[in-house]
């Protein structure tokens, strides 16, 4: 079997991965054993399944690699569901791991005061410009979204605007930078996500992983 006939699961980098991996294991799915080596270069591992190898990515670009079918499964939050929408990618099981949420954030000293029911127009940084638009269209709040890929706890403090929209897990970095939730947007969690296409055409191969998956998921 060569590399292209494997089926390919994709998986975010960071503290998703630590979660995944023991239910993946609990799957019966084993990476090798670089996989594990904090100082390794590579990006695709070979699993104990000589049909299926794991790759390693942004929590952004998994989606991307499932959409456009390099990789046929993949693992990746809500939040990057909702903010890319891909017509591509079938989303059939929430792992329950990863949790957290989108919210809205701002300085401490300006909540006290605030009124976000009030605002008609916002400036906001976030890494999510779809989705805060859209929370804030729903209710005829014009957002002007700056787009940061990272830091975005700094942008009130160096002045680029008063508000960010990210990701809240325990709200300590919030906290640590002077800033408190003043809005919850969405719950998140991540998801076995699936290539459409792929789980027509390699059903055989893509479908029994998703079963035991879901086995593994269910039972936790």
């Amino acid at each position: 079997m060569t590399a292209n006939d494997k089926l390919v699961l994709a998986l975010p980098n960071g503290r998703i991965l630590a979660e995944v991996m023991p239910l993946l294991n609990r799957a019966g799915i084993v990476a090798e054993r670089e996989f594990d080596d904090p100082a390794t270069r590579q990006l695709r591992f070979t699993t104990n399944h000589p049909n299926l190898d794991i790759v390693r990515t942004r929590s952004f670009d998994v989606a991307t690699f499932v959409a456009f079918g390099a990789a046929q499964l993949g693992v990746a939050g809500n939040d990057v569901l909702m903010e890319f929408n891909y017509d591509e990618i079938y989303a059939p099981l929430d792992l329950g791991v990863g949790r957290c949420r989108i919210s809205v954030a701002e300085p401490a000293d300006l909540a006290g005061s605030d009124d976000p029911q009030s605002w008609s127009h916002v400036r906001v940084a976030t890494k999510y410009p779809k989705i805060t638009r859209r929370h804030f269209a729903a209710r005829g709040v014009q957002a002007e979204c700056i787009k940061l890929n990272g830091a975005i706890e700094l942008a009130p403090a160096l002045g680029l605007c008063r508000r960010i929209v990210d990701l809240v897990s325990t709200g300590a970095t919030l906290k640590a930078n002077g800033l408190v939730e003043i809005e919850r947007i969405a719950e998140v969690t991540s998801r076995l996500i699936v290539n459409r296409a792929a789980m027509k055409t390699r059903h055989n191969l893509v479908a029994p992983w998703i079963e035991r998956i879901a086995g593994v998921a269910n039972a936790a």
